[in-house]
Parts: structure tokens; C-alpha cells; sequence
């Protein structure tokens, strides 16, 4: 079950691992200068370097210096990026689901046909492609789901590894609201990881726990839910960022993860778990949510600056109250819009577009 998968895994990495700056010169320490040939001695040649180790895996640049606190009023933008792209994400979802039912029923004699024919029809043995199909078809509904996002997840960390990208990644794969880009950030930073092991360990965790959420909410409410997940923790994270006059840059998708964490957890707290390393040990789900807000809200209190605690809490707590209250808010009052598209579409394909479809 995904929930011994989850538990073995343990607790989710934290989101958002701000990037350690060290006041070197392009991330690499400076040549000391070169030795000053004695007076007088002519023989003295030139003083040989030590040869630099070129790194498969260089850092990236620093952050432009600031020039000052920026002003509060540039939460105003984040702001309303982050209700505008909620709505769209929850709009846009509500439309592929009423698409993705409607093509499912017209499809559905086709799909019929298709495997009456591969019944009489010779099977090709060690076809490459049939093997991906029926590895494909075993996956759960939510696993299918979150492959699409553990693979630009591995895409944004391979842009990471390209020196010519690195300048371009830390302006719009960071999210900082003392940045030149403020608002882009907020969904990109969801998918960049710098660190193998902390994309690996968050994918893990998403995908360990994919089948639960999904069978809770469906494909496309996780995918809206997810994607606004990471918006909204980012948009957090920047509130305390101001508050505080902390501005290191932050990346990574646990914030939108602790949203799926939350989400279950609140919605199965009975439900038991275990850490990865030490099985014997069992707590239920709805304590370790708590357990998990608790260490972030001291991290956020006391100032720990190795997690962007923040986003995490903001990220839970979407969770929470989305299983609680959101869903009835949100999700169950699309019928205005899917009927408004309903209708739309029905007027674009005149009489041959097909009958009402409910």
C-alpha cells in the first residue's frame, strides 16, 4: 500500500533547501597571488600554478547583491499570480475532466474494436513497445499521474548540470522575493532540485503516496491542487522572507508535497506508519502531521534557516483545509463552468458536435 511505501520511506525532505552561498569567487576560491621573485634575482622564472579540478556538477552562480529591503508592496504581484493561476489550475482541471469523460465515451467502441482485433490478429513476441504498454497499464491511476511531474522534475535538475544555464536557472528556478523575477518562480522553483538526493527523496515520497491521493481526489483535482500548492507555499514562504529580511533563494517541490501529505494524513489520520530504517517503530498518520507541523513551526519561530519552513507549513495547511473545506468550496461548484463549456462547445460543433453530454 502506498502507505507502507510512504512510511518506509519516512518523512518527506524539506522543501525548498535554500542554496549556501560562500563568498567565493565564482563558487571557486581565489588564486592567492603569485610570489614575488627575490631583488636582484633575474633567474627567477614564473611561480607554476596548481591545476583547477573542473567539477561535473558546479554550483551556481551567486545571487545579484541587494540594494536594500525591497518594500512589502512586492507581495501584491505574488499575490495575485497566486489567486489568478489557483482559479486557472482549478478552472483549466475541471474542463479536462469534463474532456476526458467525454472522450472516454466516444472512444469506447473504437477501444472495443481494437481488442477484438489484437485477439485475432498473430501476437509479436519481444516487441519493445508492447512491454512499455503492459508495464504502463500496471501502474495505479495516481502513479500514471505523477510521472509526467517526476519527469520535469528530472528535466529541471539535468538544465541545473549546464553551465550556460545556471545564471537563467537562478533567476526563474529560485523563488526569492528580492529577485528580478517574482512571480514565475513560484511554479518553477516546484519542479527545480539542485541536490540529487533531495529530488530523489521528494519523488519518492510523491510517488509513494500518488495511489492514496489520487484515489481521494482524481487526476485532475490532484493535478490542480498540486500545482497550486506550490504557488501558494511559495507565496508564504515570501511573506516570511519579508518579515524576517531573510532573502536566500529557495527551490524544490516539498512544499507542494506536504500538501499531498497533509492531505492524506488528515483524511486517514488512523492510518499506520513507519520510518524506513526502523520498521519496528508504528505511529498513526495524524501524528506524524502533527509531528511534522510542529518541527516546522519551531524552525519558523526560532529561525532555522537550513528548510524553508515556511513554505512547508504553508503547504500543510493548504492540505488541510482543502480536504476540509476546500473541496466543497471549489471543486463542487464547477458546474457553472463545465456547463458554460459544455454549451460553448456544443455551439462551435453545430449540429453533427454530438448530443448533450451530462
Amino acid at each position: 500500500m502506498a502507505w507502507w511505501c510512504w512510511a518506509r520511506a519516512g518523512a518527506p525532505r524539506p522543501r525548498r533547501l535554500p542554496v549556501l552561498l560562500e563568498q567565493r569567487q565564482g563558487f571557486r576560491r581565489a588564486r592567492p597571488p603569485p610570489a614575488e621573485s627575490p631583488a636582484g634575482s633575474a633567474e627567477a622564472g614564473p611561480v607554476p600554478q596548481p591545476r583547477r579540478r573542473r567539477s561535473l556538477f558546479p554550483p551556481p552562480p551567486p545571487p545579484p547583491p541587494h540594494t536594500g529591503r525591497p518594500s512589502p508592496q512586492r507581495l501584491v504581484k505574488p499575490l495575485i499570480f497566486a489567486v489568478g493561476f489557483t482559479g486557472s489550475a482549478f478552472g483549466s482541471a475541471a474542463i479536462w475532466q469534463y474532456e476526458s469523460l467525454k472522450s472516454r465515451v466516444q472512444t469506447y467502441f473504437e477501444e472495443a474494436r481494437a481488442d477484438w482485433l489484437d485477439k485475432i490478429r498473430p501476437q509479436k513476441r519481444g516487441d519493445f513497445r508492447k512491454q512499455i504498454n503492459s508495464w504502463w497499464n500496471s501502474l495505479t491511476e495516481g502513479q500514471r499521474t505523477v510521472t509526467g511531474i517526476i519527469a520535469a522534475n528530472v528535466f529541471v535538475f539535468c538544465l541545473w548540470r549546464l553551465p550556460g544555464m545556471r545564471r537563467v536557472m537562478f533567476t526563474y528556478f529560485t523563488s526569492n522575493p528580492s529577485s528580478k523575477a517574482v512571480c514565475s518562480p513560484m511554479l518553477l522553483s516546484t519542479f527545480s532540485h539542485f541536490s540529487l538526493f533531495h529530488m530523489a527523496a521528494n519523488m519518492y515520497v510523491l510517488w509513494s503516496f500518488s495511489s492514496s491521493i489520487v484515489s481521494l481526489l482524481g487526476c485532475e483535482q490532484f493535478i490542480a491542487v498540486y500545482l497550486s500548492a506550490g504557488v501558494i507555499s511559495t507565496f508564504v514562504s515570501y511573506v516570511a522572507k519579508m518579515a524576517t529580511g531573510r532573502f536566500e533563494p529557495s527551490l524544490g517541490a516539498s512544499g507542494a508535497i506536504m500538501t499531498v501529505l497533509a492531505a492524506v494524513c488528515t483524511k486517514i489520520p488512523e492510518a499506520k506508519l513507519a520510518i524506513i530504517f526502523l520498521p519496528m517503530v508504528t505511529f498513526t498518520a495524524g501524528s506524524a502531521l502533527k509531528a511534522i507541523i510542529a518541527f516546522d513551526t519551531a524552525g519558523l519561530a526560532l529561525g532555522w534557516r537550513l528548510f524553508d519552513h515556511a513554505a512547508h507549513l504553508g503547504g500543510a495547511l493548504f492540505g488541510m483545509w482543502y480536504v476540509t473545506y476546500g473541496h466543497e468550496l471549489i471543486w463542487k461548484n464547477r458546474e457553472p463552468l463545465v456547463k458554460a463549456w459544455h454549451e460553448m462547445r456544443t455551439k462551435n460543433t453545430g449540429k453533427g458536435g454530438g448530443g448533450r453530454f451530462s
